[in-house]
């Protein structure tokens, strides 16, 4: 999303197989690094719930987790 020299990202749900940019499952947020401070937006209801159901997040997801108090390792 976003625009040239303009990033925010989509926090995603999305199967291992699918490619980097290609199919996801559910969007569950979204990432703007260019407000003063970064800008999180999570549905953290539905991130509990995928991450209760044993998905994996990435490391930069896991981080971003872990700034809005949601702990990425609790089943």
């Amino acid at each position: 999303m976003g625009g040239k020299k303009d990033p925010i990202w989509r926090v995603v749900v999305a199967d291992q197989r699918s490619p980097r940019d290609g199919r996801f499952i559910e969007n569950v947020g979204q990432y703007n690094p260019q407000t003063d401070p970064s800008t999180i937006t999570l549905d953290e209801d539905r991130v509990r719930a995928w991450l209760a159901k044993g998905a994996q997040p990435t490391e930069t997801v896991r981080k971003l987790l872990k700034i809005k108090g949601i702990d990425p390792n609790a089943r």
